[in-house]
């Protein structure tokens, strides 16, 4: 029997099983999926959990594959309005931009390296059962249903969690007047590393540099993209900023619509619910993914403590209080973010991008807001 069952092989999931692999645990992680995702959803990591990645020794191969963006750079209607740079963290100076399929293959990797047969595909997990000193987790295989016990189990199989909705049934998310469109194109903007912000009467684009010459592009909507392609995208970008898109040169299109959902308790007995499962926030200002990163290394040390047989319920509580501190900052940083690409009338565009200039032109100012985007 296995001290932890991880439920999800996302990039929480793995990371929390490198932890504890680290520290001479017995885990295994189910994953519904047969194989890695190539969807690329989540790519900025930001400095807090490069720390922690790299206490881990995985952070240097994430950052040689990555692009460091060491600065954001804010226009509108062709104006440069004002720039922030990201450089506070002395440890790390920058965001580093990966594809999430990278990142899965890194953490795949460093848990393949401490455990061949940790990882099991193909185990969709939808109920856990506590027992007298276990717990049994349930999964639908393709040889039919299988139980796996365990000491544990951690909840990291995101936003639509089962497990969540098995010990929080009645938790309700909040949705936003926020849809998003991105997709990632071959770079020919001369923008570099930096990050780009064209904030528009229309609503904002983003634009973020990543490997090999590609870049991201995110519009806002005011309702969801129904027929999402890559010459639609192209067009909306062009007419709000003036950049044509190489469409032809596509690879990978979403769209979707922002919800937030943030679980009163993170612990359950037995049973802890982690990252997205936990505190589903916005994908805009990529909090999600490292807010989950930086739960696992908060929680990491107090497993081991209780495998070992330490009485830890102290350290849960300020664990459950800590995180969702945390998740809240971040839900409503993301609102913050997602209010300032709404659309403005152009004079009020006008007014708001002079205030937001004269702002970070302060050091002080400028070195909070640098503090809230970099999540330090």
């Amino acid at each position: 029997m296995p001290d932890v069952v991880i439920v999800g092989a996302g990039p929480v999931g793995l990371f929390m099983g490198v932890l504890l692999l680290q520290r001479g645990h017995q885990v295994r992680i189910l994953e519904r999926r047969s194989s890695r995702s190539n969807r690329s959803r989540a790519i900025g990591l930001h400095p807090p959990a490069l720390a922690e990645l790299a206490r881990a020794g995985i952070a240097d191969q994430l950052v040689r594959e990555g692009v460091r963006i060491t600065r954001g750079v804010a226009y509108s209607r062709r104006g440069r309005v004002a720039e922030l740079a990201f450089d506070g963290d002395t440890g790390f100076p920058f965001i580093l931009a990966v594809p999430q399929t990278v990142t899965e293959e890194v953490l795949e990797l460093a848990v393949r390296n401490l455990d061949a047969g940790a990882i099991v595909r193909g185990a969709d997990v939808q109920e856990v059962a506590e027992n007298l000193g276990g717990v049994r987790s349930i999964a639908n295989c393709p040889d039919g249903v299988r139980e796996f016990s365990s000491r544990l189990v951690i909840a990291a199989d995101g936003a639509h969690s089962p497990i969540r909705r098995q010990y929080l049934p009645g938790l309700a998310a909040r949705s936003y007047p926020d849809c998003y469109f991105m997709g990632d194109f071959p770079d020919n903007t001369g923008h570099g590393s930096d990050a780009v912000l064209y904030l528009e009467p229309a609503g904002i684009v983003e634009s973020f540099p990543l490997p090999q010459d590609v870049r991201r592009w995110v519009v806002r909507l005011g309702a969801p993209e129904k027929d999402p392609t890559a010459a639609g995208l192209a067009d909306l970008v062009v007419a709000r900023t003036g950049e044509v898109l190489d469409v032809a040169g596509n690879s990978m299109l979403s769209a979707f619509e922002v919800r937030s959902r943030l679980a009163q308790r993170m612990v359950h007995g037995r049973v802890v619910l982690l990252g997205d499962a936990a505190h589903e926030i916005s994908p805009i200002g990529g909090q999600g993914m490292n807010l989950g990163w930086l739960d696992a290394a908060a929680l990491a040390p107090i497993v081991d403590a209780s495998l070992r047989g330490a009485e830890v319920g102290h350290h849960l509580m300020d664990f459950e209080k800590s995180r969702r501190k945390a998740a809240l900052r971040a839900s409503r940083q993301a609102g913050l973010n997602m209010a300032l690409g709404r659309p403005l009338p152009p004079h009020a565009m006008s007014a708001r991008n002079a205030v937001f200039a004269t702002a970070l032109g302060v050091p002080a100012i400028s070195g909070v807001v640098e503090r809230r985007f970099t999540m330090r």
